[in-house]
């Protein structure tokens, strides 16, 4: 890690299974960073995960709490609730994958997680089924939902550099990427 690192303060965001979690992981790897990861902090811990959202004022407080004093990988989206989280950035990086992309890796990291809970009959298909088509939106215009449209204008009011990149790159490509743009701050 050179100087100046541990103060670094960089935010992923981007749809549903774009990679952010991945880079945000690989990035609190190589510049020795918390990861704080939102989804952690947004839905409340439940026998059926992702029924029961935080209230937004407790999550706010427990992020804050987890990104600490210094530097940390902020990973995921909170436009539109979590914005004083993001102010002293250093760098936000927006990922963007296409929709058939990204609804493959959905559908084969829901699989892995959750097996047979999300199928016919499971206690997760209808929350699987709602996840699916809300991810499936993100690029429709006027989705009121997480959209790309959405995350656009929210970028378009951060004060922090933007990063934009494809999500369909490996991951050492784009860690070496989001490196290379911070050590050129």
């Amino acid at each position: 890690m050179t100087e100046g690192q541990g103060s670094t303060k960089i935010h992923i965001t981007g749809a549903a299974c774009s990679g952010v979690t991945t880079l945000g992981s690989a990035l609190s790897d190589s510049l020795s960073l918390p990861l704080v990861d939102i989804d952690e902090y947004f839905w409340l811990p439940a026998e059926v995960p992702f029924s029961s959202k935080r209230p937004v004022s407790e999550r706010v407080e427990l992020i804050r709490a987890a990104q600490g004093k210094t530097g940390w990988v902020l990973a995921g989206s909170l436009d539109g609730w979590g914005d004083a989280l993001v102010e002293k950035a250093d760098l936000i990086v927006f990922l963007t994958v296409p929709t058939p992309v990204r609804l493959a890796r959905l559908k084969r990291r829901e699989i892995a997680r959750f097996g047979p809970r999300i199928g016919p009959g499971g206690d997760m298909e209808t929350i699987h089924s709602g996840f699916l088509d809300w991810a499936a939106r993100y690029d429709e215009p006027g989705f009121m939902g997480r959209s790309r449209a959405r995350h656009e204008a929210w970028l378009e009011d951060q004060s922090a550099r933007i990063l934009r990149l494809s999500g369909t790159r490996p991951v050492e490509s784009l860690t070496e990427e989001v490196l290379a743009a911070l050590a050129r701050a």
